[in-house]
């Protein structure tokens, strides 16, 4: 009586992330998930589109001589002050959002006075476009900046979050219902081990890919062209990143959740990933502002998929920074994966 030949190693892992990608397609859990995260991405998108729009109520001052400028202008809060010094001042003190002021250098007359970013409600509530000198230059908007960085973060917190409980619930499931022990009795432990990081890996990427789709489609439709533009490779370089960060962590939860054989038990050897992957959230929202923290970010292999991406946005880093940083986490998931294919 013959026996069926034993799979290869490329077919074993096959047909472990195909039965991996089967289980999360068919869990209501994974879908609901999805779509609250994808609602969240639509509606941050839409929002932003709106907010961009809306040129309601912007605080403005105006020195008597370039009153004539703005007469007329639409959704101004208008400061009337003596001089072009007492215009800045109220800049600079956060008291108004830009001032204008007259200029005989400008071929319109005028010009704006802003602090470290332009002004752009303004300026498209203008008839003309007057030219526009930064107090306290800054390569991005404050609001921008802050809200790229939330993307990023929450992006990576719930998808690393989601598909990493999950690999490890469904390890300590084999375990106890001793599938495992059929499993590895058929395939090498590691192509037990790869075909779970891929199979999760497939479907977290192409989470990442219908995301950024919202985004595009989102931007274009809101008229938000130039953001678009500024995001685009950045956008690139963070599904790079998220690949890799997403494979390393992949294998840190299976190989936390094999060290125990209870569902009850995972809590105490997955809580130390999940703090790793809430650090990077928390940090690039409070800290998306401090260089220093968000070079430190940008090569630590935890935070790397968020901080160099932001970084690129903001245009921080070196041509070379980037790829020193895959660098180091393709090591980091190539040690976590030997590692977990140990234990």
């Amino acid at each position: 009586m013959s026996t069926a030949p034993a799979p290869s190693f490329l077919q074993s892992v096959w047909l472990v992330s195909e039965r991996e990608i089967g289980s999360k397609l068919r869990s209501k859990a994974f879908i609901i998930s999805f779509a609250i995260l994808f609602l969240a991405a639509l509606a941050l998108v839409v929002w932003g589109g709106l907010q961009a729009r809306d040129t309601s109520g912007t605080p403005v001052a105006v020195t008597a001589d370039a009153e004539q400028y703005v007469a007329g202008v639409q959704g101004l809060e208008v400061t009337e002050v003596g001089s072009r010094a007492d215009a800045e001042a109220l800049v600079l003190a956060g008291d108004v959002d830009a001032a204008v002021v007259a200029d005989s250098a400008s071929p319109l007359g005028f010009a704006v006075l802003a602090e470290d970013s332009t002004p752009t409600s303004l300026l498209m509530s203008l008839a003309e476009l007057p030219p526009v000198e930064l107090l306290d230059p800054s390569s991005t908007d404050a609001m921008l900046r802050y809200f790229v960085a939330l993307g990023f973060g929450i992006v990576f917190l719930m998808s690393a979050q989601l598909f990493g409980s999950t690999i490890a619930q469904s390890i300590v499931e084999e375990k106890q219902t001793r599938v495992v022990e059929l499993l590895l009795s058929a395939i090498p432990v590691r192509a037990l081990l790869a075909g779970k990081v891929i199979g999760n890996t497939i479907l977290a990427m192409g989470q990442i890919l219908i995301l950024a789709a919202i985004a595009v489609v989102g931007l274009t439709v809101t008229g938000q062209t130039a953001l678009l533009g500024g995001l685009g490779a950045p956008l690139a370089w963070f599904a790079v990143f998220f690949l890799l960060g997403f494979v390393l962590l992949a294998a840190m939860f299976a190989a936390a959740a094999a060290m125990v054989s209870r569902q009850e038990d995972i809590g105490s050897t997955t809580t130390p990933l999940i703090f790793l992957i809430m650090a990077p959230y928390f940090l690039v929202i409070f800290f998306n502002d401090n260089p220093l923290v968000m070079t430190i970010m940008s090569y630590v292999p935890f935070s790397a998929p968020v901080g160099m991406p932001m970084r690129l946005f903001l245009g921080e880093a070196q041509w070379w920074e980037p790829l020193l940083s895959l660098l180091i986490l393709a090591a980091t998931c190539v040690a976590a994966i030997v590692v977990g294919a140990k234990i």
